[in-house]
């Protein structure tokens, strides 16, 4: 199907707003990160504590931040308001967050728990085993295990790609094609620091569909453009590479429009646990789709002008 037909965009035109925009872009989430020192990681990576429990009628979260004030565990207090408490699902169920502590006391999940049901004694499960949904602790070296191993996953990703794309077709596009995905996955991440949203495992998933997801459609226009060189010799390298984003364009509409519904439909009906996700992947796909007409290209017609 071809909802764009026939296209003479002059979009060699727009290159130079384009990188100015893209340079705005990655700044101020690189100023956003280097002021935040550094993005803010989940307990997947820090280590902590995750409880999410269930109660029977709608809980006032602020009721449930004053009482966690100040609390008694094994002797020691605690002041954990400040720590993340939200809904999930509905309005019900309420999960918490706990960084690591350096001194955690024995037996301090069910303690918490304890001190929930407390909260509001009259809206427990008539089963016990109803309220807690679940609990998950990662500990510092584990946490700090799978930040080296995430990191590794992005970076071997990009050297494969990069072998694959100079193979496929030549140097030149396997850079312009990895300056697209530092782009993308720049500018998400720093998208992510500014609004103070966390990355999680789930978080670095959809980092990495944003860089499959970028790569494919850079693709779909170099091999576009490797055709028309082959085809259209005589013409300028800045024309050709206009012209084969023109011919890629319906289908790079097409194929955007429809993996952008199905990540916003997850990110408006989806919950609380695909909502970082899915917003990730809705930033990525805007910026994959922006970063493969403007970025890649136009790296693309600089390499080849210079040599």
């Amino acid at each position: 199907m071809r909802i764009v037909k026939n296209t003479k965009i002059d979009f060699i035109k727009y290159f130079k707003s384009a990188i100015a925009l893209s340079a705005i872009l990655i700044l101020t989430g690189v100023f956003s990160l280097i002021s935040n020192k550094g993005p803010k990681l989940s307990i997947d990576f820090n280590g902590g504590t995750l409880i999410a429990v269930q109660y029977n009628k709608e809980i006032n979260l602020n009721s449930i931040r004053t009482a966690l004030k100040e609390i008694e565990i094994n002797g020691q207090i605690f002041d954990f308001s400040k720590s993340e408490i939200k809904n999930f699902g509905n309005t019900a169920a309420v999960s918490l967050r706990i960084a690591n502590l350096e001194k955690e006391p024995e037996n301090f999940s069910e303690s918490l728990i304890n001190i929930l049901k407390q909260i509001y004694p009259n809206n427990i499960p008539d089963n016990l085993d109803d309220f807690v949904l679940s609990i998950e602790k990662v500990g510092p070296k584990i946490g700090s295990e799978l930040s080296g191993k995430a990191l590794m996953a992005i970076v071997y990703a990009i050297l494969l790609i990069l072998i694959y794309i100079s193979i496929r077709f030549e140097f030149i596009y396997a850079i312009g094609a990895i300056a697209a995905i530092f782009h993308d996955v720049i500018i998400t991440l720093g998208i992510f620091s500014i609004l103070g949203y966390e990355i999680s495992l789930a978080i670095i998933a959809a980092f990495l569909t944003i860089v499959g997801y970028s790569l494919n459609d850079t693709i779909v226009i170099f091999d576009r453009i490797r055709e028309n060189m082959k085809t259209l010799k005589r013409q300028d390298v800045s024309e050709i590479v206009n012209q084969s984003i023109n011919e890629s364009l319906s289908r790079t509409v097409v194929t955007s429009l429809t993996t952008l519904f199905v990540v916003l439909t997850l990110y408006l009906f989806g919950g609380n646990v695909l909502q970082y996700f899915s917003f990730a992947m809705i930033i990525g796909v805007l910026v994959g789709t922006y970063s493969s007409i403007f970025i890649a290209s136009n790296i693309v017609v600089y390499m080849n002008k210079k040599s």
